[in-house]
């Protein structure tokens, strides 16, 4: 950041009064700039035994599968965000039931809350960010082709609980470390 969106002044990167960490700080009017983490909301849409899963057709990861999801717009709830994003990338209607996963990226300043979902019906089709929409069942999921590691620990944890009959709130982080898979660590929130 270079310049006050809310004056124009050039921006200092300084510890404000009161604060304990650098931030962006007007030179003019002393407003301080906060950067803080972006949420993505999402869902694993249910159809009997299988789950929905886009193609991308943008970047990042540009003809890889994920979940539909993607950041939260201001003024609405994650589960609004996720019933919106699923359907702007699959035109599929659904139901946003309970939050499922919830993983930090601090490396990227992202937050992913995923919830579990129910289609409501099976008029679904790619929308302008998905090359295809299809359901799958576990077996045929594309692992190797997942675009995000998100979604491959969500949908890895999904399967298990969905083996066990017993769907577990969770909650990690997910940790970037050079050239090795990225690190995570689980935490379960609640016991069956």
């Amino acid at each position: 950041m270079k310049y006050c969106s809310q004056c124009g002044s050039v921006v200092i990167l300084s510890i404000p009064p009161g604060d304990n960490r650098p931030r962006h700080v007007c030179t003019h009017c002393n407003l301080v700039h906060y950067q803080n983490p972006r949420i993505v909301t999402g869902l694993i849409p249910e159809w009997q035994d299988k789950v929905l899963l886009c193609r991308r057709a943008i970047e990042p990861r540009r003809g890889l599968w994920t979940l539909p999801a993607g950041f939260m717009e201001n003024g609405e709830s994650a589960h609004e965000g996720a019933a919106r994003e699923a359907l702007e990338e699959a035109h599929a209607r659904v139901r946003v039931g309970a939050l499922y996963t919830l993983f930090n990226l601090p490396y990227i300043n992202q937050v992913y809350m995923i919830f579990r979902g129910k289609l409501l019906d099976l008029h679904y089709q790619p929308g302008d960010e998905s090359l295809e929409v299809e359901l799958f069942e576990q077996q045929q999921v594309p692992w190797g082709q997942l675009a995000f590691r998100v979604v491959q620990e969500t949908l890895s944890l999904y399967f298990q609980d969905r083996e066990r009959g017993c769907y577990t709130p969770r909650s990690g982080t997910i940790e970037r470390v050079e050239g090795m898979r990225s690190q995570y660590r689980t935490l379960m929130l609640e016991e069956c």
